[in-house]
């Protein structure tokens, strides 16, 4: 009823369950999927931890798709996020495991170790009919065919993702990241400790220069994040959401004069 409700009003909902990083609470029940055994435990403040899933296990990709046949189930969504952002890899540089398959595929380091990764994702939802979604740490080890980029930690990652081919949402920190301050920090309720004015959303150009007319047409759109470590009601989230979120609408949907 959610995704008819969605539907019905133009609205397309995307799944995202971010991989190989950001992972830890799935480690947490199967541990057995990461490079050391764990034992871990779930977080309970927000960070970016260096246990991920382990790359160079079969089995971690059997259970991964098992997760993807229900997401996929879940949600008509034709676009998949697969996340791929922040994935520290100090556990891949020592496991065994992801040692012996970056030589198995001729890997020649851990970003390209992760490129195999996301590309087996890849492939895996084209074969449901899917396409992938991801930041743009996905680009780093390598190409992903047929995968949009979602760049967030510069413009010119989104201007690297257009002229290498890729289609590309734009969601910069510099401009979308509505966790961020938008007035006095003294004024204001705890945050993110960065700083977003509205009127740096209103100066922001999802179609950056020098893009040519073709590249141009690869840029999708933008995308605002709140992440919520630090929202605890509805309430807060319209707060630091409004008026802001008006800006990037009036932004991306307003034709350039």
């Amino acid at each position: 009823i959610a995704f008819q409700y969605a539907a019905a009003r133009n609205v397309n909902i995307i799944p995202e369950i971010d991989m190989p990083g950001h992972s830890l609470s799935a480690l947490a029940a199967y541990p057995e999927y990461s490079c050391t055994g764990g034992p871990f435990k779930v977080l309970e403040l927000w960070g970016i931890q260096s246990d991920i899933f382990c790359a160079g296990n079969e089995k971690t990709y059997t259970f991964i798709e098992d997760i993807l046949d229900e997401l996929i189930t879940l949600f008509p969504s034709q676009v998949i996020h697969i996340g791929g952002d922040e994935a520290h890899k100090d556990r891949w540089k020592v496991c065994p495991k992801c040692k012996a398959k970056m030589v198995a595929e001729n890997l020649k380091d851990v970003n390209e170790l992760q490129s195999y990764f996301i590309h087996r994702l890849s492939t895996y939802l084209g074969s449901k009919g899917r396409r992938m979604l991801g930041w743009d740490e996905i680009m780093d080890g390598g190409t992903i065919p047929d995968a949009t980029i979602m760049a967030w930690r510069s413009v010119d990652k989104g201007i690297e993702a257009v002229k290498a081919g890729y289609n590309v949402i734009m969601s910069p920190t510099s401009n979308c990241y509505f966790n961020f301050y938008q007035g006095q920090p003294d004024d204001e309720p705890e945050s993110f400790r960065a700083f977003l004015p509205l009127e740096q959303v209103y100066a922001f150009s999802p179609i950056p220069e020098g893009c040519t007319e073709e590249e141009k047409k690869r840029i999708l759109g933008a995308q605002a994040n709140l992440w919520t470590e630090y929202i605890d009601s509805p309430d807060a989230a319209n707060y630091m959401l409004f008026p802001r979120l008006c800006a990037l609408a009036e932004v991306v949907w307003t034709a350039d004069s």
